[in-house]
């Protein structure tokens, strides 16, 4: 059986090649599942996605009326793809429900230690010979409290850095996390979080229920001095809003490894393109901002886990069984 995959990148093709050898031939693409893109697939019974993918309802009707019974999505998040549709027309779907971590925490960290200790200017003065330091001023991490949104594996990990660093820990979520509070964590109410945290960094799934958790009335509640920063899922975030605040100057800084809208963009070289995004144009202009291109999970560590868990995912189909990480059974099961 030949598997087609969507959305690969250079660094993850072999790696899939590699796991996926002695199972089933693999067709690694580097174009996005859509619309456009969904015939492709067409005489594929397993179809493999990445997280930038769009699998609404009419590219699952493509995608099964071309015989596609099974999508195996590389990544945790889900928000991509239309579960109602794919019950509907009988497709299992699987996601890797579980991967490294430390890859995004440790990225969300040095995102903030960035935005914290100006790195991205220093480096791109350097680059000109020009060693001042006039605006490059910092600040200690150490005393001071960090507000976590969302305290699962990942935020786990993240208050374990911040724990090292010496911080006092904020933390909201539907259930505490023993082992966050076995580090000091008190847990809040989000607006409480807000208004006394130095840096704030989410880590919640993106649902109905989260998005635009960080809207203008929540980004008003921050300290004007506050960090922020999104490495989970661009839609937690307001991104009008948060151009809005960032006008009038507020924040010392603010990383992004996501973007609502980057779907179409992220991954991608639009580099001699014009960039028709208004909000992204003018929210990477401030040099208080840093956008990163959804990399924070990319680790060796973190894809290889990613990619076995996919091919268990496949094996697990062909072979009739169930495992945690399917979010979507098939009809026949």
């Amino acid at each position: 059986m030949e598997i087609v995959a969507f959305g690969v990148q250079a660094d993850e093709k072999p790696l899939l090649e590699k796991a996926f050898a002695g199972h089933h031939d693999i067709r690694c693409l580097d174009v996005f599942l859509n619309e456009d893109t969904a015939p492709i697939a067409v005489g594929h019974d397993v179809v493999c996605t990445s997280v930038n993918c769009e699998l609404g309802e009419r590219v699952l009707q493509t995608l099964g009326a071309g015989g596609t019974r099974m999508i195996a999505q590389r990544s945790t998040g889900f928000n991509n793809i239309d579960l109602t549709a794919a019950e509907r027309l009988g497709m299992t779907i699987a996601r890797v429900s579980y991967y490294s971590p430390y890859s995004v925490a440790e990225f969300a960290w040095a995102l903030g230690m960035a935005a914290c200790r100006r790195v991205v200017r220093a480096c791109n003065r350097t680059r000109d010979f020009d060693f001042r330091l006039d605006g490059l001023m910092g600040r200690d991490m150490h005393g001071r409290t960090a507000g976590v949104l969302g305290t699962g594996k990942i935020g786990e990990a993240f208050c374990r850095i911040a724990h090292g660093f010496g911080m006092k820990l904020l933390g909201w979520d539907i259930a505490e996390n023993p082992a966050c509070v076995a580090l000091g964590m008190t847990y809040v109410s989000k607006e409480r979080l807000l208004a006394e945290s130095d840096l704030v960094s989410l880590h919640v799934p993106l649902m109905p229920a989260t998005q635009h958790l960080i809207d203008a009335a929540a980004l008003k509640t921050m300290k004007d001095d506050a960090i922020l920063v999104n490495s989970s899922r661009g839609g937690l975030i307001d991104t009008a809003a948060l151009v809005a605040e960032l006008r009038e100057g507020r924040f010392t800084g603010v990383g992004l490894d996501v973007y609502e809208a980057e779907a179409g963009l992220f991954f991608l070289d639009k580099s001699l393109e014009a960039i028709e995004d208004d909000t992204l144009a003018r929210l990477v202009t401030f040099p208080n901002v840093l956008v990163t291109s959804h990399q924070a999970y990319y680790t060796v560590d973190a894809v290889t886990q990613i990619v076995d868990a996919t091919v268990r995912n496949v094996l697990d189909y062909k072979a009739g069984r169930r495992s945690e990480n399917v979010l979507v059974p098939a009809a026949a099961d």
